[in-house]
């Protein structure tokens, strides 16, 4: 009913940019927002970032405050995540994921109704 679709991960050295795009499609009018969580092998799936489907609220990890950006198109209906100032710690599978639940940003798997696939990001060192 709900796919969100990933974008833009691939192989980028130590202080090097990316940025990923998630394109939702099917019934999104219930979504409140949308954000961003990673998961290397052998690790617990992490909160990267949100923002708000409407309103101008993000939220984002300690880990990325200062590199990453998260954005929103509303006319595409599609979140991005500006990645720069990459460090080899942020190799991970990306994960998109939304909210229909709650007003307030969540910042935990269990508050996401709807996942994308992933994408690979890998920053070499």
């Amino acid at each position: 009913q709900v796919q969100l679709i990933e974008s833009g991960g691939g192989l980028v050295h130590t202080g090097g940019s990316l940025t990923l795009s998630c394109a939702p499609s099917g019934r999104t009018y219930n979504m409140l927002y949308m954000g961003w969580f990673r998961q290397a092998p052998g690790k617990e799936r992490e909160f990267v970032s949100a923002i708000s489907w409407s309103a101008d609220s993000t939220v984002h990890a300690d880990s990325v405050k200062g590199r990453f950006t998260i954005s929103r198109d509303n006319a595409k209906n599609t979140v991005y995540l500006q990645m720069n100032s990459l460090k080899p710690e942020d190799t991970a599978v990306y994960f998109c994921a939304a909210g229909s639940r709650r007003l307030r940003i969540g910042a935990h798997p269990y508050e996401y109704d709807y996942w994308g696939q992933g994408t690979q990001v890998t920053v070499s060192s």
